[in-house]
Formats: structure tokens, sequence, C-alpha cells
């Protein structure tokens, strides 16, 4: 599975807006900047994040984005699945009923058996990233980084 490469954006982002102090807010251009990433084309993405309840958006000249919840309720699969969606990226066509090699209907009543542990799969990379709440990435990055962070968005325009 490849995800797009706005999902690295985003789950970057949300770590950024993680390290701000309580009452922050960054704007897409900040983040943009941060990251050097095409502002308008991250604005989509941010807004994305709105509307899934991940991020609050202020408007006005002191507006931006902050986390909509604390970092210990947001998990990676929220982040992931505001942009990507729930669904599984494996689709059984059911193509062992077709061609030559064709299986009879009675012996496919089962669902596939390759769909079947796709779907296994599937169902743990989201439990996996359920598992994973933004506090425990906070927690892993090196303990300079929030500062730092803070930082360079005060200084950006």
């Amino acid at each position: 599975m490849k995800l797009p490469a706005s999902t690295e954006w985003v789950l970057h982002c949300a770590t950024t807006l993680a390290q701000l102090e309580p009452g922050e807010t960054a704007s897409t251009a900040q983040l943009a900047q941060y990251y050097d990433l095409p502002a308008p084309y991250l604005a989509k993405q941010l807004k994305a994040l709105v509307k899934a309840g991940v991020l609050a958006a202020t408007t006005g000249p002191r507006g931006g984005y902050r986390l909509a919840r604390p970092v210990t309720e947001i998990t990676l699969l929220d982040i992931v699945e505001a942009l990507d969606g729930a669904s599984s990226p494996y689709e059984c066509r059911e193509i062992r009923q077709q061609g030559r090699g064709a299986l009879r209907p009675e012996d496919c009543r089962d669902t596939c058996v390759l769909a079947a542990r796709m779907g296994d799969a599937h169902q743990a990379w989201r439990a996996s990233l359920a598992g994973v709440a933004l506090a425990e990435i906070l927690a892993d990055i090196p303990a300079t980084a929030p500062s730092r962070t803070r930082s360079i968005l005060r200084d950006t325009p």
C-alpha cells in the first residue's frame, strides 16, 4: 500500500501543532514554510483534518490551526483516515470465477481466502495506527524539538 505524500504532510503538521503551547496556533503559511510545502494544497489537507475533528481552525489576523483534542486522544489512524478514508486498499473482484480456471459458483460461497487475508492485514495495520497517540510521538521526539519548533513558527510570518 502506498499513501499519498499529503499523508506525510499532515502527520508532520499535526505533530508540529502538538508542540505548541496551549492556545497557540500556526497558519497554513507558517506550516507550509516550515516544511517547504505548497500552501494552497496543504490548506486543503488541513481543512480535511478540521472536518474530521482532528484540528480546529480560527480566523483573523492571528488565526490558524491547533489540535481539536488532547494529544492523548488523537491517533495516527485519526489523521490518516481524515485524508485517506477507512476503506481497504485491496478489492477482491472474484477473478477466481473467471477465465479458463473459473471455479464453480458453489465452490465460491465462502469469502475468497486472499480477500480474507488482505482484510486481516488491513485491520492489523489500522489497529497498529489506532494504538499510537500523538502523545507517544511527542514522547519520542528530541527534547529540544518543541522549543525549536515554537521559535521557528514565531519567526515565520
